[in-house]
């Protein structure tokens, strides 16, 4: 395909059309039979039946679950599609495929379907808060108050107005980042919904709202990505994109089970709630569908797989349907689980305070030993940094085998900077940061100040690069060249101008905190990993221009970059200063709504603050000088040993050698001067 032309369209064969129709109402009928019988199993169609609360009626309580299935599902398929098309399929240049095209634009037709189940779905649920029938419950004014104020509204029409985007650019879109990006969207889309319902109002949601978001997240692209295969036409691109999405669907199993029973132990509380409650029975049928499709899934990569690479595709074609089928039941019992009331209530009756606003129980008195030994068990950062100490391990280990040397001092850096974000975000710092403003700015300072800086000193890009093998086949981009692709992508670029890394940890500083947004952050748990995750990525930005060794932007001139530090150390201490002087409370909404028996005047806590922020702004900024001043003396002695080799070389050629590069020089310059004025005749 070139050029905008839209590609000829291959017909699918009668029989073909026909296994598929046949497929696709299996999985329908599954997932909707499911559904029903767990509801009626686990207690869904009850649960807005209380004694004393108003009841929105039958219909909202059987049509509930069925849209909540019906957006579940397109999500996923949008999410399979775009996936399919972008990345697991070989491309015409810079253009998708063929095929890519038609999975793009039949992801429009799937990406508007989700679009209009999610306003059925928000009509739905309003009806079902108010306790009134659907004809009585819609208005303007209701679905604009449920939408703007409350959480599940906000969730669902952030989700309603993605797709809408997602659909529009599908049907608009050739190239191969677009679809990337539409992908990247579709994903965020199906995750909105997660950080509301069962776990977001749990305690201990530092477990339930991440566990449940990497659930959904990867049983989008487990499921999506199968049904995105089984929509390709061609056995000989299939062959290919099923061997890529082989290893994807293995990765995403290990995920959906661990994040499953993560999310399974705080929802039950004990083993024993498997078997002696409702919810219990659900979640073991779901263990049960995970058993089978790992066992599906290997049945592909032993035996299916091999005979797709021969040509034989029908197998392939069998076992995925019938995966499919098990798919949309297990998404009927998800749906299900999301409806029936848990062993652990979410909404306890008489909720403490401190759990009810921090996920936890008020810890004690702070001291040196507790901010080791306290633990918070944050799903999102406990993965993060065994991801991160995995894979460069990894990557070393992989290096060594093939004979490269890899420096240890990089290793120990990075393993140094990973090492330090668990502690600050995992044991006690993690958890008097919620409490304590000044434990939560020396959190702020750790994580954007010194954890980047080792990080950076690791060099990852450069060992991924060094690792990551290119990918056979010029048309299909392996991790390798989509990484080359960020690294010079346009987004990159701006980002690591020098200007604006060190406006984006400059202005979110006093933006954050000379603001109410701090306050908005911290209410929700979504919020609290945005903002911790943007102090280290901001960080790692700015120290990437300033003292980084990975490629990327021409590198700075060594005075530019201790100016640009220097501003930055600037900026800090006078941060410092101006929260010192302060005479009102930064985020006294939140941190007045916490009692501990323990603390002291929230004025004194945020002198303390303050005086964090300016010593951090000072000691690490000293000691990153200290490094731009090594670099800037090590390159100095490189280019003057370069110097003296040159030097050397015209020593041991003497004047004839002087002659010979002089006579070159001409030649070229002649040579120049004559393809010149041929390229003026020809004109």
């Amino acid at each position: 395909m070139t050029g905008t032309s839209v590609p000829t369209v291959i017909r699918r064969s009668p029989r073909r059309r026909a296994r598929t129709a046949v497929a696709a109402v299996a999985a329908v009928t599954a997932a909707v039979v499911v559904l029903i019988v767990a509801l009626r199993a686990g207690g869904g169609l009850r649960a807005g039946r209380l004694a004393g609360l108003p009841d929105a009626g039958p219909v909202t309580a059987l049509a509930l679950p069925l849209a909540r299935l019906l957006t579940d599902v397109l999500g996923t398929l949008t999410v399979g599609l775009a996936l399919t098309a972008a990345f697991l399929l070989p491309g015409d240049g810079d253009l998708v495929s063929a095929a890519g095209y038609r999975l793009l634009r039949r992801a429009a037709a799937a990406a508007a379907g989700w679009a209009v189940a999610v306003a059925a779905l928000i009509a739905l649920t309003l009806s079902d808060l108010l306790g009134a029938p659907l004809p009585a419950a819609l208005s303007l004014s209701g679905v604009t108050s449920f939408v703007a104020s409350v959480s599940v509204g906000r969730a669902y029409a952030l989700q309603a107005g993605l797709a809408v985007v997602v659909a529009v650019a599908c049907a608009r879109v050739l190239r191969r980042n677009a679809a990337a990006w539409i992908a990247l969207a579709a994903v965020v889309a199906v995750l909105a919904p997660a950080f509301t319902g069962h776990a977001a109002g749990a305690g201990n949601h530092q477990i339930a709202v991440t566990s449940l978001a990497m659930h959904v997240v990867a049983a989008a692209l487990w499921a999506g990505g199968l049904a995105g295969l089984l929509a390709l036409r061609r056995t000989d691109v299939l062959a290919g994109a099923a061997a890529r999405y082989s290893r994807l669907a293995l990765g995403c199993f290990v995920v959906v089970a661990f994040s499953g029973a993560a999310n399974a132990w705080v929802r039950l509380g004990t083993v024993d709630q498997l078997w002696r409650s409702a919810y219990g029975t659900l979640v073991v049928g779901k263990i049960a569908a995970l058993l089978v499709l790992g066992a599906l899934g290997a049945v592909h990569r032993a035996r299916t797989l091999p005979a797709l690479r021969s040509g034989e595709a029908a197998a392939f074609r069998r076992f995925a349907g019938a995966e499919i089928v098990v798919f949309a039941a297990t998404f009927g019992l998800a749906v299900a689980l999301s409806r029936s009331p848990t062993p652990v209530p979410s909404n306890p009756p008489r909720p403490d305070a401190a759990t009810d606003l921090l996920g936890f129980a008020m810890p004690p008195a702070p001291t040196p030993a507790r901010m080791i030994t306290q633990v918070v068990p944050d799903l999102f950062f406990a993965t993060a940094v065994v991801v991160a100490a995995g894979a460069y391990l990894a990557g070393v280990v992989r290096l060594r085998r093939r004979g490269v040397a890899w420096p240890a001092e990089r290793t120990a850096y990075w393993l140094a900077g990973v090492v330090i974000l668990a502690v600050v975000t995992l044991l006690g710092f993690g958890k008097y940061a919620y409490v304590l403003f000044s434990a939560h700015m020396a959190q702020h300072m750790v994580l954007s100040m010194v954890v980047p800086v080792f990080l950076v000193l690791g060099a990852p890009v450069t060992l991924a690069l060094r690792v990551l093998h290119p990918s056979p086949d010029p048309q299909v981009r392996g991790p390798r060249e989509w990484l080359l692709l960020a690294l010079h992508s346009r987004v990159t670029r701006v980002l690591t101008h020098p200007v604006v890394a060190l406006a984006l940890v400059v202005v979110s500083l006093y933006a954050l905190y000379f603001s109410d947004l701090f306050v908005l952050l911290m209410r929700s748990h979504l919020g609290h990993l945005a903002m911790l995750t943007h102090f280290v990525v901001t960080g790692y930005l700015f120290f990437w221009v300033v003292i980084g060794i990975d490629p990327g932007r021409r590198p700075l001139l060594h005075p530019v970059r201790m100016i640009v530090h220097f501003t930055s150390m600037s900026f800090h201490a006078f941060f410092g200063v101006a929260l010192m002087l302060q005479t009102g409370l930064t985020a006294a909404v939140w941190f007045g709504a916490l009692h501990p028996a323990w603390r002291g005047s929230l004025a004194a806590d945020q002198t303390l603050a303050a005086g964090i922020a300016w010593a951090f702004g000072e000691i690490p900024g000293a000691v990153v000088m200290v490094v731009l001043i090594r670099q800037w003396i090590s390159a100095d002695e490189r280019e003057q040993r370069r110097i003296d080799r040159a030097a050397d070389r015209a020593e041991a050629e003497g004047a004839d050698g002087e002659l010979a590069r002089y006579n070159a020089f001409l030649k070229a310059a002649n040579e120049r001067s004559r393809a010149g004025d041929d390229r003026g005749r020809r004109r």
